[in-house]
């Protein structure tokens, strides 16, 4: 008789994480041009995190230590991670982006605006947030991610409850994680595994509130985007570390 296949064993074992893919799927459409070309073979090496085998201290991560230190996971065009980081140099920030086009961008306003305070990481950011050390970031961005609208892609979406726990584990408590999209299936899922999760919670806000933009917002390209084709509502979800 032909040994019972163990794939239901394996899924048994680990998981979600067994089932998980990618929330990327391809890292590039065009090439970079010259300018970006250039800061990528100069400039990237500085500045992009590498892993091994072990965890990742913060020592290791920047040169300079902070009082405060954040993570913004598919930082797009960067937009906000660099206005973030221009804005409040006392911090320390990681991006996180595995499509060459937005990591040439951010390496430009890393140059133009000579941060010091921005590392980036260019691999899936699941791999990152479980080398990081527990307890040591206080807050985390997640705007406008991929909402991989095709049921058989839900495994690819960025919110679960594995990368919640991951994440859950690197914020410090009463941090926040803010999420944004304007896809109102990718809000209700990412509503429904925040509330499922134990590490999280979502103060009670006026009906409608979620509607509205954070303190000091603005928009990205991604949200100019989604406002052209049509899309004018918005969801800005503040999630608090228990």
């Amino acid at each position: 008789m032909a040994p019972a296949s163990t794939s239901h064993l394996r899924k048994k074992e680990y998981g979600l994480e067994a089932e998980r893919k990618a929330f990327f799927g391809r890292r590039s459409a065009h090439k970079l041009h010259p300018t970006q070309q250039k800061l990528a073979d100069q400039l990237l090496p500085k500045v992009k995190l590498e892993l091994g085998e072990g965890p990742l201290p913060l020592t290791q991560v920047f040169e300079q230590p902070a009082p405060r230190n954040f993570i913004e996971i598919g930082y797009g065009g960067g937009e906000h991670l660099a206005r973030q980081a221009r804005e409040n140099r006392d911090a320390n920030y990681i991006g996180c982006e595995p499509f060459i086009g937005g990591i040439g961008k951010m390496l430009a306003a890393i140059d133009d605006d000579q941060l010091k305070n921005v590392k980036l990481f260019t691999d899936d950011a699941l791999h990152l947030l479980k080398a990081l050390p527990q307890a040591s970031f206080d807050g985390a961005y997640l705007l406008y991610p991929d909402p991989w609208p095709k049921k058989r892609h839900h495994k690819r979406r960025f919110i679960n409850s594995v990368t919640l726990s991951a994440l859950a584990r690197i914020l410090k408590p009463g941090a926040e994680f803010r999420v944004a999209t304007d896809i109102e299936d990718y809000a209700t899922w990412a509503l429904g595994q925040v509330l499922r999760h134990d590490e999280f919670y979502w103060p009670q806000a006026e009906a409608g509130s979620w509607h509205q933009p954070w303190a000091g917002w603005q928009s990205t390209r991604y949200e100019e985007k989604a406002r052209k084709e049509g899309r004018d509502i918005s969801f800005y979800f503040s999630f608090i570390r228990r």
